[in-house]
């Protein structure tokens, strides 16, 4: 693969694995974040001619989510921008059942450009790398989910699907729905966890003005506090309590399951106390 291609979101979950996956391919690569070498920084437009300079292929991850308000016209510069460089594929994370992200999907598509659109479930990494570790570790979820299911994706398979997506041209023209294999509701997922681990875990229901405010005393940013709010007000209304297939299609095998999941992170240890 000779091709340049600039990782946006380069040490984030699905981008980190990106580049590592392509790292072991020799690919030509550039990692799109704030400390790169030549940085990239959504919130800073001068810094975008430069990463993009010279690429030819671009895996877009929008942080902190692409449903956030703000982020179609982001992404919309952006493609302006990679179209004027000389950018010649795009590959976007997306999410389900987000208004925000399917409006920057149209942006991409329609941008003249080769594309791959890559729409993702809730990732099994929320619980051991993001904002759920800490409650499991303390033995005790407590979050304004009830017993609407989620299909929980792996960011594995994300970046499998991705790295094809760039590296392979009949993903050309393709709209990939990542999810996992089952349906499990949050409170599943962690039972999954406690009996991986051979712990107690609890899972508490909390109404999402108790959850908001929490938020709000542990001092997260407005922008994360207003995402979280949004996923489990509307995206989490069972809008997308069904299974997708775009793992099979893109990599002809099935999607990582929830509990194999858990039994790999029990027994890297993210879990124990």
């Amino acid at each position: 693969m000779n091709a340049t291609t600039l990782v946006l979101g380069g040490t984030g979950k699905t981008g980190a694995r990106v580049v590592e996956r392509l790292t072991a391919r020799g690919a030509d690569l550039r990692v799109g974040s704030r400390s790169a070498e030549i940085p990239f920084d959504w919130t800073d437009r001068a810094t975008w001619p430069a990463a993009l300079k010279g690429v030819e292929r671009m895996y877009i991850s929008y942080y902190p989510d692409i449903a956030i308000p703000g982020a179609v016209d982001a992404v919309t510069a952006l493609v302006d921008l990679a179209r004027e460089s000389g950018v010649e594929r795009l590959v976007l994370l997306s999410g389900r059942g987000e208004e925000e992200a399917q409006a920057a999907e149209r942006v991409v598509m329609a941008s003249g450009l080769e594309w791959t659109i890559v729409r993702c479930s809730w990732f099994n990494q929320n619980f051991d790398e993001n904002y759920l570790l800490d409650p499991i570790l303390a033995g005790e979820v407590a979050m304004p989910a009830g017993d609407v299911p989620e299909p929980f994706v792996d960011a594995d398979d994300i970046a499998d699907v991705a790295v094809a997506a760039l590296t392979e041209d009949l993903h050309v023209g393709e709209l990939y729905e990542l999810t996992g294999p089952r349906l499990l509701t949050f409170a599943d997922a962690v039972a999954e966890i406690a009996a991986a681990t051979g712990r107690e875990i609890a899972f508490v229901h909390l109404p999402l003005d108790e959850y908001s405010a929490a938020l709000a005393e542990e001092g997260l940013p407005d922008d994360l506090a207003w995402l979280y709010g949004y996923l489990f007000r509307e995206v989490l209304d069972g809008r997308n309590t069904w299974l997708g297939d775009g793992v099979q299609r893109a990599l002809g095998r099935e999607p990582k399951d929830f509990a194999d999941y858990a039994r790999d992170g029990a027994a890297r240890g993210v879990w124990t106390p």
